[in-house]
């Protein structure tokens, strides 16, 4: 069987060690969920790389006697003692699995499933599309279970965050309202969470790469002539943001950081850096100018607020209801450890993200070939008013305006931009140049 799932696990999108050679994979931990055919187990799975290293995986797997229906033939792993394994997540029979175990706080093997609201364990379920670190399962358009395939032993940000922020009155996230745990490495750790789905919502990212669209096919308007002109929702964005900060600092730890962190903060800037010149060789260029922007960290005598944040800020974070914006995924980038990702950091940070995004949205259509690349100026436009009016909203919110930091902001900016360019460069070479183009403004 964990042969099987060493030759799948490269091949999944959410799969972290790509570029990477895998020297094996065992089963850490087993639960059989459904005892029927098919059969349904929640794995664990260890996968040892060469380097010695080690990372788990959440798998949920299925397994049949007869044939799978032609629907599910993509998510076929293989064959293993006679039966056919497949993908669990991709079958709504299999998936209620999960979701049944949720209604009633049911606890299997290691397993422990807790709820805090009526859940409907008949509600069919269909994945999500777009696939990113983890893998969602929206149930019959009420409610989203998002499954966290890399774990890392302990508490996850993401439930831990936004049930403090709920529990506090935000209207800002969407309310934990069952999650299952396991053991990774002998510590509890969150495995699930199930939140309403906000059915009717709008995705932040294809709101605002339409209003770039927008621009691009008229010929001679500005961004603020344009129809579907964003920047009022990055402003409302922003002043979201600055709500949510400032909630996070109050209910959840925060303090001042002193010299002595900027200093560590720098050193950990250059490190980034450093770890990314091995993987993307055209950084060699801008980095002289991205050091001497660290450096400017490592000299302030400034006191610095730090906090808990968001730590994975960007437009495919968001979601616009009709009440307004709402902020998902509080777990933090999920390549860095656990213990960095619920550090106390510069809410700066996810600000940084954030016009990070808004570059992203800009420019993205610049690194398809058949874009006409004289449309830069029209890009570095939109980004400008948008940037400008999300930091606008935050200031209202938060009372700081981000700008006035313009030394730190800029530092985060650029180790931001670093991190794109080792994924593009890993994952999407031809879009290599868009976090490239943004260090070239930011170093310039």
């Amino acid at each position: 069987m964990m042969r099987l799932v060493q030759d799948w696990l490269p091949r999944q999108r959410w799969f972290g060690g790509k570029g990477r050679t895998i020297a094996g994979v065992e089963e850490s931990s087993s639960a059989l969920l459904l005892d029927s055919d098919p059969e349904v187990r929640l794995l664990i799975a260890e996968v040892t790389y060469e380097d010695g290293s080690v990372e788990h995986y959440q798998l949920l797997l299925a397994s049949t006697k007869t044939a799978v229906e032609q629907r599910l033939e993509y998510a076929v792993i293989g064959e293993h003692d006679g039966r056919l394994v497949y993908d669990a997540v991709h079958d709504p029979v299999a998936s209620s699995a999960l979701l049944e175990h949720l209604a009633v706080g049911s606890r299997v093997e290691e397993l422990s499933f807790v709820n805090t609201a009526e859940v409907d364990p008949t509600l069919p379920g269909r994945v999500l599309g777009a696939e990113q670190s983890n893998t969602s399962v929206v149930f019959g358009d009420t409610v989203i279970l998002k499954i966290f395939r890399r774990l890392q032993p302990g508490a996850n940000p993401d439930i831990e965050v936004t049930k403090a922020l709920a529990d506090a009155g935000s209207t800002h996230v969407a309310p934990p309202l069952a999650w299952y745990d396991g053991r990774v490495g002998g510590e509890v750790t969150t495995l699930g969470l199930l939140q309403p789905f906000l059915r009717g919502s709008s995705d932040g990212w294809a709101m605002a790469t339409a209003s770039v669209r927008d621009l691009f096919a008229e010929g001679d308007l500005h961004a603020d002539e344009v129809g579907g002109d964003f920047a009022g929702e990055s402003e409302r964005l922003g002043a979201a943001t600055g709500e949510v900060h400032d909630l996070m600092r109050q209910v959840l730890p925060s303090a001042t950081a002193g010299p002595d962190e900027s200093q560590a903060t720098a050193r950990q800037l250059h490190e980034r850096l450093d770890a990314a010149l091995l993987v993307v060789p055209e950084l060699a260029e801008h980095a002289d100018a991205m050091r001497a922007a660290y450096d400017e960290v490592a000299t302030r005598t400034e006191p610095v607020q730090v906090q808990r944040i968001h730590g994975d800020y960007h437009l495919g974070q968001v979601l616009r209801t009709q009440e307004g914006w709402v902020l998902l995924d509080f777990e933090g980038e999920p390549a860095r450890p656990l213990s960095e990702r619920r550090a106390l950091m510069s809410p700066l940070r996810d600000v940084a993200g954030m016009l990070r995004s808004f570059d992203y949205a800009a420019r993205h259509l610049l690194a398809e070939s058949t874009m006409r690349h004289d449309l830069a100026y029209r890009a570095e436009e939109w980004a400008t008013r948008n940037r400008d009016a999300f930091c606008d909203g935050y200031a209202s919110a938060a009372g700081a305006d981000p700008r006035d930091e313009a030394v730190l902001l800029r530092a985060f900016e650029l180790d931001k931009a670093v991190y794109e360019t080792v994924y593009e460069a890993r994952n999407r070479p031809t879009w290599l140049s868009v976090p490239l183009a943004s260090i070239n403004r930011l170093t310039a």
